[in-house]
């Protein structure tokens, strides 16, 4: 088949070559010339583990072509799949405008029927807003005739494994409009699919104002669940309960299971944030008030400060003069995303403190240092006391702690002994639960998790004259 995918961004990308990988003759449009520079001379401006291989393979093969042109894109693809971003405006409502936008520009070149996939995630209502967007511009052309069809087909990728999501999808939603069009545009999706349901059927079919709540009812049932979760440690750190075993007993049970439910410093990225807080403003149109949903963005922001108030209970508020090693700085691993990233709270906090930072990540650390300062764009001091360093061990020379935000595998079996004798004092504030406190404790640390008994040495402060490596050997 030959498909248009309109944005070359995360969601894009991926399904545009993974279509590609099936043998579909794809097409990427993308409005930013520089990107489609980059997409053609083989550099890819995202990372998503195995994706640049994947593009490779198919751009050689010829299945896989990138352009800026937007009237050659509209007429090359018999689908128009929409995957442009869908921010969040001034209000938290989603900002439509460059779905409308790539809707108005279909509507403005196309000169065959076409079947219009909006595959960005979108409120309800926004299949009826495309459809009004592409008859309007066919109405001024002087061809109301020309057939098309709109599709809601929302993504569940996540980032760091979005291809194994794309390839092995645990369901398919497409949302069709009533009547002979979307019958027709039901069969067409349904065979762009069919070799995903070869074993089983994984399409689910229903309206379009079904599809597009569904996208939003999954990410905020996740969010959910993170922050019952996160709001569940902070209790347990008051009680003295241990959340890891708590999660091991509520997760065993089947009705509730085990996913989603890790404690740590709160959710970011692209979707959550946005997704809740765009729901919550639907809702208010409607004239309902969302307390749950209003609840779990409150607990995540709220969460997103838990490690910085953990490292104040330890030392004190003024930070002055302490340096801290800091471990992950993409919202979750293997991705380089930095919106919405709970390290951006951290580091500004304890540089506001008075702190000295050496962070280091894996692969956000070009992002990590765009997205940092440009929130400190208004504080030179305080962005003169940060360090992006480009070794894990290099974070940890000359810090008084250790603080990890984001759980990259590289960070969950290290060298305790070397870490305890790079650090000034033997710390660690683990904001994602990696370490067991028992273990850390016996090795001398003291030790600050998410909701897990605090392993703590009387007399390790700041002033402390003992080395990390007595403690090692007491």
């Amino acid at each position: 088949m030959k498909i248009t995918i309109i944005g070359s961004g995360y969601v894009g990308l991926v399904t545009g070559t993974c279509l590609a990988e099936l043998g579909n003759d794809v097409l990427c449009l993308d409005l930013d010339a520089t990107k489609i520079e980059m997409l053609n001379a083989g550099e890819v401006p995202i990372y998503e583990p195995g994706l640049n291989e994947l593009i490779a393979r198919n751009y050689a093969a010829g299945r896989l072509r990138f352009t800026s042109d937007i009237e050659n894109s509209v007429s090359f693809g018999d689908i128009q799949f929409i995957a442009v971003g869908t921010p969040p405006d001034e209000d938290g409502s989603a900002d439509l405008r460059y779905v409308l936008s790539a809707a108005r520009n279909i509507g403005r070149y196309m000169t065959t029927p076409k079947v219009v996939v909006d595959k960005s995630t979108v409120p309800v209502g926004t299949g009826a807003r495309v459809r009004e967007c592409i008859a309007a511009q066919l109405e001024e052309r002087g061809l109301p005739a020309l057939d098309f069809a709109v599709v809601s087909n929302p993504e569940f990728l996540k980032e760091g494994a979005a291809i194994e999501d794309f390839m092995r999808p645990d369901r398919i939603v497409i949302g069709t409009e009533p009547g002979v069009s979307g019958h027709k545009a039901r069969e067409a999706m349904r065979s762009l699919y069919a070799p995903f349901t070869r074993n089983h059927d994984r399409i689910l079919n229903m309206d379009i104002a079904s599809a597009e709540f569904t996208k939003y009812a999954a990410n905020a049932m996740l969010a959910t669940r993170i922050s019952f979760m996160n709001e569940l440690a902070n209790l347990a750190d008051v009680v003295g309960a241990d959340i890891e075993l708590v999660r091991q007993g509520i997760g065993s049970d089947p009705r509730i299971g085990y996913s989603f439910l890790y404690a740590g410093t709160g959710y970011g990225g692209s979707c959550f944030p946005k997704d809740v807080q765009a729901l919550e403003r639907t809702a208010a149109e409607y004239g309902q008030t969302p307390r749950i949903l209003a609840a779990v963005e409150a607990v995540n922001n709220d969460q997103k400060h838990i490690l910085v108030q953990k490292i104040v209970a330890h030392y004190g508020e003024d930070l002055s003069g302490l340096t801290f090693a800091l471990w992950g700085l993409a919202f979750k691993p293997n991705t380089d995303d930095m919106r919405a990233a709970p390290s951006r709270v951290v580091i500004k906090e304890l540089l506001a403190r008075g702190a000295r930072v050496q962070a280091f990540d894996p692969v956000a650390m070009e992002e990590a240092k765009k997205a940092v300062y440009a929130d400190l764009a208004n504080e030179p001091a305080a962005a003169a006391r940060i360090r992006f360093v480009p070794e894990q061990a290099a974070a940890l020379k000359g810090a008084d702690a250790l603080v990890v935000v984001t759980e990259w595998k590289s960070f969950r079996s290290p060298d305790f002994a070397a870490i305890a004798t790079a650090l000034r004092d033997p710390v660690i504030f683990d904001g994602r639960n990696l370490f067991e406190p028992a273990e850390l404790g016996q090795l001398g640390f003291a030790y600050y998790g998410i909701g897990r008994k605090a392993a703590s040495l009387e007399g390790i402060r700041r002033d402390s004259s003992a080395t990390s490596a007595n403690y090692l050997q007491a």
